[in-house]
């Protein structure tokens, strides 16, 4: 079996070895879930790359870093930002770090944009991926694009704080991770796609190469923005 390097949300790759794909039992969302989470352990990466804005052209250099501890975005341009996320919690804490300090980012903060592009704090936070309200939708939906098979799990938050109220994720069988997402307002509106859409090669693993992040109006369903994240080939740590 091939191991697999996919989309976790945000461009928060996952690579494991550990798989249901052989075996008869169809394994529980809250598996899933916990599968997705687990996958983070195996990581040791750094991959560096870039944002780019579809409308404006404009870019944004960066750099991210995967330990079993930590998920680091590190983007260099002025004004210079670190995003962290912390794996040892849960759930996960994610951190910013900017010139004279660092600070929990609160849930307040959690719509806002990641370096103007069509990103936000919710998204690199990954809270749903800690949701207790899961679903198992489908167990064997496919991604045709990718040609991929998945399960296709629905996550519900407990509360409206938040700018996700449900969010579908489509979990690669083969690696644990979350090779596309969209997600919902309260109302049930779809607000946030990302997916994958190039891979390398990378020995007996395939690495993100892009992806593709669209946000939209949950007023009358147009697509609001459009970032695409490419990363060059991963190095080992």
């Amino acid at each position: 079996m091939k191991r697999r390097l996919l989309l976790s949300l945000a461009a928060l790759c996952t690579l494991s070895s550990w798989s249901y794909a052989q075996t008869t039992a169809t394994p529980s969302a809250q598996e899933i879930l916990g599968l997705v989470r687990r996958s983070y352990a195996l990581q040791d990466h750094k991959m560096t790359g870039k944002l780019r804005d579809e409308d404006s052209g404009r870019e944004e250099p960066l750099e991210l870093t995967l330990t079993s501890s930590v998920m680091r975005f590190r983007f260099a341009s002025s004004p210079p930002e670190i995003i962290h996320l912390d794996l040892t919690t849960s759930p996960a804490t994610l951190w910013q770090v900017k010139p004279g300090g660092s600070s929990q980012v609160p849930l307040t903060n959690a719509a806002d944009s990641v370096r103007g592009m069509d990103f936000n704090y919710e998204d690199l936070s990954q809270r749903f991926l800690y949701w207790k309200n899961v679903k198992l939708m489908d167990a064997n939906a496919r991604i045709t694009a990718a040609r991929i098979k998945c399960w296709l799990v629905r996550v519900t938050a407990p509360n409206t704080s938040g700018p996700y109220y449900t969010v579908d994720l489509w979990v690669h069988q083969d690696s644990g991770g979350v090779a596309k997402m969209e997600a919902y307002d309260k109302a049930g509106k779809l607000v946030k796609r990302f997916e994958v859409t190039k891979m390398w090669k990378v020995g007996e693993a395939t690495a993100l190469r892009e992806m593709r992040v669209q946000s939209f109006n949950p007023l009358n369903g147009e697509r609001k923005g459009m970032t695409y994240m490419t990363m060059d080939k991963p190095e080992k740590q």
